[in-house]
């Protein structure tokens, strides 16, 4: 049974429907708070954490219970519940379980996974130990070391939850990496991949054949003095000293048709009082796919209606500390990107990482990248822009595979940036295509088309020779 237990209900869970799910163990299971009362934690007689229960989220958004659980929802609003076993005690999963079972009952609505609801009987729990609950109680931590926090997820897509959140944020106060351990079959969401930090955090699957392998790189690793390192290779004196790559990291690779547009981008607003962010997402999103973002949040699921209005109030609120945010699109059109607002002594920047997905048959629309990013350079000032194609899945979600790195399609160069450099070194470049002005003649951005085949690789090549005249190197990469 997974670790990870999800009461997806219509009415608000009422303070009797949560005592009466947190009594499933028993009158001798215990009930304490963390995290500011926003986590409820189901303890043994000893005061040790057996199920942590999440407050509720109330979900506006359609599609989010399908794009990270892969399972139906009820008609938007509804309210999301997340509870939490204590890892490795079998009594404390069948706990998690029967307390969603019994807050679905009584309030109305469904538990994730299905199996989940097929008892609300007190779960008998005489004996039952648990480890003291880890990293100031963080119950997403599962395993705390000197070098790492470790958090084992056991779910369809590993979404950046409050609790994920949280996790990251005290391994990174603590100076710790970070190591999410998931099967085989479960996947990253995007905001999960574009936030996990560099080693000694990574994303390690568990595999049959391999024990364990980095779902990003394929690399196999193994568990050694303190956290999942790459394996040394056995002889130091072999000709091939590479990290050997998990064989199930390169399996069933085939090209379904399946392609992502992602687009990165930042842009920098003067820091004044009537300044409105999220603006220059919304302009992208419409630009593609002819609409706006259709929810947001500062976890996933993204809860809220998309609303820049309220995003630069959290943002305000925040300020000088950064703020950091997922926005989705409708289920048809899957969409999703992370916004990163900072204060910097050029004003106010937004660092965007934005993606959409394409099925067999859907075109890519690659003609509609060269509109947005002159809205971008023209009403919202684009520091820089690059677009690339991808052959990768759909829906988003990262799949312990190898996809291979996306390919670019285009890169804009915003109006300051051109300006601050010389303008025969900004016009006359290595490309075989000359650079597209974006905007007013006096002050323009410039777009830069990549030669070749969307799909090719050597993209890359001329990207790379780009970048080094733009910065004024000599010679090739």
């Amino acid at each position: 049974m997974t670790k990870d237990v999800i009461a997806l209900v219509k009415k608000m869970p009422d303070p009797l429907s949560v005592i009466a799910g947190l009594l499933c163990g028993g009158p001798d299971k215990l009930v304490g708070t963390e995290g500011d009362g926003s986590v409820v934690q189901l303890c043994d007689e000893r005061g040790r954490p057996l199920v942590s229960v999440e407050a509720p989220l109330l979900i506006q958004v359609r599609g989010e219970a399908q794009r990270l659980l892969g399972t139906s929802e009820p008609e938007v609003p509804y309210w999301w519940t997340e509870a939490r076993a204590t890892t490795g005690v079998r009594e404390a999963e069948q706990l998690a379980g029967t307390f969603a079972a019994r807050l679905a009952a009584l309030v109305g609505g469904t538990v994730w996974p299905q199996e989940a609801e097929a008892s609300l009987a007190v779960v008998p729990a005489e004996g039952v130990s648990a480890l003291p609950a880890p990293a100031a109680a963080q119950p997403a931590v599962d395993v705390l070391t000197d070098k790492v926090a470790v958090v084992i997820q056991d779910r369809p897509v590993v979404a950046m939850t409050a609790w994920l959140a949280d996790a990251l944020r005290a391994a990174a106060n603590a100076e710790l990496g970070l190591q999410i351990v998931t099967p085989a079959g479960t996947r990253l969401s995007h905001a999960v991949r574009d936030s996990l930090p560099g080693w000694p955090s990574r994303w390690v699957v568990r595999d049959e054949k391999d024990g364990y392998y980095d779902g990003l790189s394929g690399a196999v690793l193994e568990w050694r003095n303190g956290l999942f390192a790459t394996v040394e290779s056995p002889d130091a004196n072999a000709q091939d000293p590479r990290t050997p790559v998990a064989a199930s990291f390169h399996e069933d690779i085939e090209d379904l048709g399946e392609r992502q547009l992602a687009i990165s981008f930042r842009a920098i607003h003067p820091a004044e009082e009537r300044l409105v962010l999220g603006g220059a997402l919304e302009s992208v999103w419409r630009g593609i796919t002819g609409g706006p973002p259709s929810g947001w949040g500062t976890e996933e699921p993204a809860n809220l209606p998309w609303s820049p209005r309220q995003l630069t109030d959290l943002a305000y609120e925040r300020a000088p500390e950064p703020t950091w945010s997922v926005v989705v699109g409708a289920p048809e059109r899957p969409g999703v990107a992370t916004v990163r607002v900072s204060r910097t002594k050029a004003g106010v920047e937004e660092d965007v990482r934005l993606a959409f997905g394409y099925g067999p048959g859907e075109e890519v629309p690659t003609d509609a990248v060269r509109g947005a990013a002159e809205a971008l350079a023209t009403r919202h000032g684009l520091q820089s822009m690059l677009v690339q194609i991808r052959r990768a899945r759909r829906d988003l979600s990262v799949p312990p595979r190898f996809e291979g790195p996306g390919v670019p399609f285009a890169f804009v160069l915003g109006a300051e940036e051109v300006r601050s450099l010389p303008a025969g070194r900004t016009r006359h470049t290595p490309l075989t295509e000359p650079p597209i002005p974006l905007g007013p003649k006096t002050r323009p951005a410039l777009y830069y088309p990549l030669p070749g085949d969307p799909t090719d690789l050597s993209a890359w090549h001329h990207f790379e020779h780009l970048m080094r005249h733009l910065k004024g190197l000599r010679g090739a990469p």
